[in-house]
């Protein structure tokens, strides 16, 4: 069996779901989509629930939830990469539109899971952005509150907390303040999935797995076929709901860039230990540094934490990781560090950032890694595209956030594919044209793979040299600046 990760492993009813059946012969739909995860489930659900008359087929190739859906950091976000871009093309009451939109998206999931029964553990506690490691970092949380507030987000949305403050929500190393957003809940990624695809199944949507998609073929006449192992399927739409795995799919792949991000998880924890970190409010959170952390209290006390990755050449898909929980299987001496060995590899890297915000943590045998393949569009915009011409309803691009993102972004699709009058339609997210006019391409090899790997090691050499005390101040400056130039030319 292949690696499910965590949140199946920590939970057995979910990982001993029986398996459906893989497709046997060829099929006709009027929509068939490509992916069992959160992109493809949510599309299914709204086409069904605005025209249940539809025949509506999904092709997972492995399991429900394998890609991303099932691998995440549980964020369930109110806001998506690249969204104030977006908010920034629009004026007056449009704006305000679009803010409310993104921001309900919460909102909307927490409906859909209560009216079908969807215990997915969600629990709104907002996100803490919190500046600690080093004092550089709260120069970077007061610059970004101010550019929040110079593009109209006031107290409502993003608010200062002093340290004292702070301290009431939780207890890191070095922690001087945060941002504290409402816009962020938390969730159990697997459950999320797995209750969905009961709720589309219930609908009437067929699901098989273990079927690949192997080539898309446009037949003309508005008829696209699905080449699979066991069979084709006809369909007069077609939503490749991929995310990530795009790149194995079509020449669709050029236009996203799959990338890993890595997480570790800690025994669950004694309530005495979780007054020691604090989280009583299960707050999601990070650190204000340029590497992406992020983390959580799962629903069973454990601390989930994770940093965002590696690229592998050509586009690599990754879904197995080595962990070697025995790295981690240390009961150290009051006066003494964990050895060596445990900061060794991809997921000692994330060990090190974790000790560094809690060091109280140091005993705590860290139980699980894993790790998923998220994409990013080119420009950093994701979208919803309808390409009549083809039948083609494309979603993606998530930049790692998708799982809000893709709830707002599959009401998108489908409003566009119905025809259906609605604010959605006319977000700056949503297009109604051919996807060639829309997306840009990523660079050929090897032009992304060092672009990734260079700015990643300029933004790690920056967090380093703030680590360091001592470090002379021209060093930290020059390594700012150029993670500046950096940062301003990917955004």
């Amino acid at each position: 069996m292949k690696e499910r990760g965590f949140w199946f492993d920590t939970e057995p009813q979910l990982n001993q779901r029986a398996v459906l059946h893989s497709l046997e012969h060829d099929i006709t739909a009027d929509v068939a989509i490509i992916g069992a995860g959160y992109s493809g489930l949510w599309t299914a659900n709204y086409l069904k629930q605005y025209q249940p008359n539809l025949s509506v087929v999904i092709l997972e190739a492995e399991r429900i939830g394998q890609g991303a859906s099932g691998r995440n950091g549980g964020w369930l976000m109110g806001s998506f990469s690249g969204d104030v871009a977006y908010l920034n093309r629009l004026q007056g009451e449009q704006r305000l539109t679009a803010k409310t939109l993104i921001q309900e998206t919460i909102s909307e999931v927490a409906t859909v899971c209560a009216k079908h029964h969807i215990d997915c553990d969600l629990h709104h506690g907002g996100n803490l952005r919190v500046a600690a490691r080093y004092p550089e970092q709260l120069a970077n949380i007061q610059a970004e509150l101010a550019l929040w507030r110079a593009q109209g987000f006031g107290e409502a949305d993003i608010r200062w907390l002093d340290k004292t403050e702070l301290d009431k929500q939780v207890s890191m190393a070095e922690g001087q303040a945060a941002l504290f957003t409402p816009h962020c809940a938390r969730i159990h990624p697997a459950k999320l999935v797995c209750g969905l695809a009961d709720l589309v199944k219930n609908l009437g949507v067929k699901i098989y797995e273990h079927t690949p998609v192997n080539r898309i073929v446009h037949l003309g006449d508005a008829q696209t076929q699905l080449q699979t192992p066991q069979g084709l399927v006809r369909a007069a739409i077609v939503v490749p709901a991929v995310e990530g795995f795009q790149r194995q799919l079509s020449e669709l792949g050029r236009f996203t860039l799959p990338v890993q991000s890595l997480l570790i998880a800690t025994e669950p924890l004694t309530e005495t230990q979780w007054d020691t970190i604090g989280l009583a409010n299960r707050a999601t959170f990070s650190d204000a540094s340029r590497i992406v952390t992020y983390g959580q209290r799962s629903p069973d006390n454990r601390l989930i934490f994770g940093a965002r990755g590696g690229y592998g050449f050509g586009a690599k898909v990754r879904t197995e990781f080595r962990f070697n929980p025995k790295l981690f299987n240390v009961k150290c001496p009051a006066n003494q560090s964990s050895p060596r060995r445990a900061f060794e590899g991809e997921f000692g890297f994330r060990y090190q950032l974790l000790l560094a915000l809690f060091p109280q943590l140091k005993d705590v045998q860290i139980t699980h890694g894993w790790g998923g393949t998220l994409a990013f569009a080119r420009r950093f915009a994701p979208h919803a595209i309808f390409d009549k011409s083809l039948g083609l309803g494309l979603i993606g691009g998530y930049g790692g956030e998708g799982v809000g993102v893709a709830n707002l972004f599959a009401r998108t699709l489908v409003d566009l594919m119905l025809e259906r009058d609605t604010p959605l339609v006319n977000m700056p997210w949503a297009f109604n044209a051919p996807i060639q006019q829309v997306l840009t391409p990523w660079e050929r090899e090897p032009l992304p793979w060092l672009a990734y790997h260079g700015i990643n090691k300029v933004f790690a050499w920056e967090d380093r040299l703030y680590s360091k005390p001592r470090c002379a101040a021209w060093q930290k400056g020059l390594a700012k600046l150029l993670a500046n130039r950096l940062e301003g030319l990917i955004s």
